[in-house]
């Protein structure tokens, strides 16, 4: 049974890694990876000479980060509010609405985005003005288009978080809300003394493990929201890689800056597991 398993992730995962030797090379698409000469380090420090490379490399990090807190207070906070409502229909409805985002590809929900933050014919500009407030070019200012990823981005996955959390309070003990309540505990010491901490091994297993993303940013996301107007603040690794390798045809140099992400990806992805071992007693083996 395991056999098919393995052999996809043979063909797909171990297969292309022949690739990473074009990192190390002049690579020629005409001669392949045995016909084009190497050039050691080469491209490695041309990238690291590329001026753009601290604002990208900022860039990553940085929304990256805000996608880790927010998405893990959001559905910290909803798992909790919704865990509170008594009627089952309206509970289960409102928990498969939050859900069906996460199901939808970024290609879709990128142009409803872009209709919808239009600075002339969107929605929200259209409430906006309602209120008198001048129209904002939500996906061509550099200084909001950050945000905007990281609002958007919570928005589409934090229904998956959500159900991740209600299952881990379908564990916890009903007496414990009982010896609450007798010792003179309302709802909300009920959810503070109760309920946070039945989610706090979760909450540690699911923040750790999200390290190894510190250098994924989201390629999706960004490309189909992105232009030249918010590279300042926009341009990830994972972009910088798609426009020097398919558009620029620096095969070589986009290779090596995807072999630099991959293995400060794996540190991290060790690091956050050894962390969710030793905090909340994960582990994979």
């Amino acid at each position: 049974m395991v056999l098919p398993a393995a052999v996809l992730i043979a063909i797909f995962s171990y297969g292309p890694m022949v690739g990473l030797t074009i990192a190390f090379q002049d690579f020629n698409p005409s001669k392949g990876f045995f016909g084009s000469p190497f050039n050691n380090l080469d491209n490695f420090r041309y990238v690291l000479q590329l001026p753009d490379l601290p604002g990208i490399l900022f860039n990553t990090v940085y929304i990256s980060m805000l996608k880790i807190v927010a998405g893990g207070i959001v559905p910290i906070l909803f798992a909790v509010l919704l865990n509170e409502v008594r009627v089952r229909f309206f509970k289960r409805t409102v928990q498969t609405l939050v859900y069906l985002p996460h199901f939808l590809s970024w290609v879709l929900l990128g142009g409803i985005l872009i209709e919808i933050l239009s600075p002339s014919s969107g929605i929200v500009n259209a409430v906006l003005g309602f209120f008198g407030i001048e129209p904002v070019f939500f996906l061509g200012d550099y200084r909001i288009f950050p945000y905007v990823l990281v609002a958007t981005d919570v928005w589409k996955e934090f229904g998956f978080g959500t159900i991740v959390y209600l299952a881990a309070l379908t564990a916890v003990d009903p007496r414990l809300y009982e010896a609450c309540v007798i010792d003179g505990g309302n709802r909300w010491k009920q959810t503070i003394h109760v309920t946070i901490p039945a989610l706090f091994p979760v909450i540690i297993l699911l923040l750790t493990l999200s390290l190894g993303n510190i250098l994924n940013a989201g390629f999706d996301q960004v490309f189909n929201l992105y232009s030249p107007l918010v590279y300042r603040s926009g341009d990830v690794i994972d972009t910088a890689v798609y426009r020097m390798g398919l558009l620029d045809m620096q095969f070589g140099v986009a290779t090596a800056v995807g072999l630099f992400k991959s293995v400060v990806s794996l540190v991290f992805i060790s690091l956050s597991y050894f962390l969710a071992y030793r905090l909340a007693g994960y582990r994979i083996f």
